[in-house]
């Protein structure tokens, strides 16, 4: 435990000290991430960058669920689109599907999500049509 700072002794002095010591004492040796940059140092400076770090570090959401659901349908179309196989398609499109026909049995907090599950032969015609393939 750090002492108290004895009165009369200048606080930058005193704090000098204590960093000196401990560095003597090798507490500052291998720590992790030494010799490494720090994590975020080029991303512009935002008041709220500790609620975002911790957020992302959390894997917490910024979103409602069901404008999360919103999002992760659009961005499981995108992925679709760019699928390299048929079977990729499906196999996105009927993940996601589970996913809003659940939210439309028990409806998610936040406001009215509005999906319905994709039409998977649809998409799937529509992806061979992209790529100038026929079934």
């Amino acid at each position: 435990m750090t002492e108290r700072k004895p009165p009369g002794v200048d606080f930058e002095t005193w704090a000098d000290r204590q960093i000196r010591e401990a560095e003597e004492r090798g507490e500052f040796a291998n720590l992790p991430g030494a010799g490494k940059p720090l994590a975020g140092i080029d991303a512009p400076y935002t008041e709220q960058w500790w609620v975002e770090r911790k957020m992302r570090d959390e894997n917490l959401s910024y979103l409602p669920p069901s404008l999360a659901l919103r999002k992760e349908a659009q961005e499981a179309r995108e992925r679709a689109a760019e699928a390299r196989s048929e079977a990729e398609v499906r196999a996105i499109l009927t993940e996601i599907n589970a996913k809003i026909d659940a939210a439309v049995r028990v409806p998610l907090e936040g406001p009215p999500h509005r999906l319905v599950p994709f039409d998977v032969e649809s998409a799937v015609r529509q992806w061979r049509t992209a790529r100038g393939r026929t079934a």
